[in-house]
């Protein structure tokens, strides 16, 4: 194993807590505007337009995706693209820290000391994330980056990252939470991957030592 690709959200941290403390920010937000309540309807029918789509790589997905949920909230792309950058990119930065499982810190430091190039493929903008999260990594991208313009479960942004990395397909190890979307893009790429039911659970006593066994186990199916 030479190199290890993480997705970011639900597999770096835990994403149910930080949803609850952005539901709490959006409540007490409406208590004061109550015409922000728009907001959260706006961001609930961005994050369902965009699963049903997922499938649908039809190129400028940074674009069409504000497209997919102004045409279910019926409102201008533009209204969905200012709520969705306000509280599913940027409100949630300083909270990321205190939502990271223990233990990835110190995997990310053991792979680095043991010279394995970390790569990081999200379906979002992860840029920010990962230095909110205090994470460092050798190539990071996401699904609707120019390069890429792929949703998962393609496996152009996995290929990609090998590719960056210098590392052949099946000497890397994918790991992700969604079998459906992550578990999907690894095999559709020919990579080993991870699926993390419980990835707090899991990184707290993982290790490098762990992976190596994991990824030589998933290059003998």
């Amino acid at each position: 194993m030479k190199a290890v690709i993480f997705d970011v959200d639900g597999t770096l941290y835990d994403q149910r807590k930080l949803r609850i403390r952005i539901l709490f920010d959006m409540f007490f937000t409406m208590l004061r505007r109550p015409r922000s309540a728009l907001e959260m309807k706006i961001v609930f029918d961005f994050r369902k337009a965009r699963e049903e789509n997922s499938a649908t790589n039809c190129g400028c997905i940074n674009k069409q995706q504000y497209e997919w949920g102004a045409q279910r909230s019926r409102v201008p792309a533009d209204q969905v693209r200012q709520a969705v950058e306000k509280w599913m990119l940027v409100r949630p930065l300083p909270y990321l820290s205190a939502c990271r499982f223990n233990g990835v810190t110190k995997l990310f430091a053991d792979l680095k000391a043991a010279s394995i190039s970390i790569g990081i493929f999200s379906d979002y903008p992860a840029d920010q994330k990962l230095r909110a999260l205090g994470l460092e990594a050798d190539v990071i991208l996401s699904a609707v980056d120019a390069e890429v313009d792929c949703l998962k479960p393609a496996p152009k942004g996995l290929r990609m990252i090998a590719e960056k990395m210098h590392v052949p397909l099946e000497e890397c190890l994918f790991i992700g939470d969604r079998d459906d979307k992550d578990g999907e893009c690894a095999r559709r790429a020919g990579m080993p991957y991870l699926i993390l039911e419980k990835p707090g659970r899991y990184f707290a006593r993982s290790g490098h030592a762990d992976l190596t066994a994991i990824w030589r186990k998933s290059c003998k199916k």
